[in-house]
């Protein structure tokens, strides 16, 4: 339902955690949507890790474990 709220000369820009769920793991609707999208010309899927974190760099480290 989301993606059909997109109107011309506009940018959407979706963000989440696919972790973050409360299904079984495999069934993270953003990776499913993110998977499926990223093969269209027009839209980005960028993928985080722990290398993108700019906070303390001890927030870096725990997040790279938890």
């Amino acid at each position: 339902m989301l993606l059909t709220r997109l109107g011309w000369h506009s940018t959407m820009v979706m963000t989440g955690d696919p972790d973050q769920t409360d299904l079984l793991p495999e069934l993270s609707g953003l990776n499913n949507i993110a998977q499926r999208l990223e093969g269209l010309e027009d839209v980005s899927v960028v993928r985080l890790t722990d290398k993108d974190v700019v906070r303390h760099p001890l927030v870096g480290r725990m997040l790279s474990v938890l």
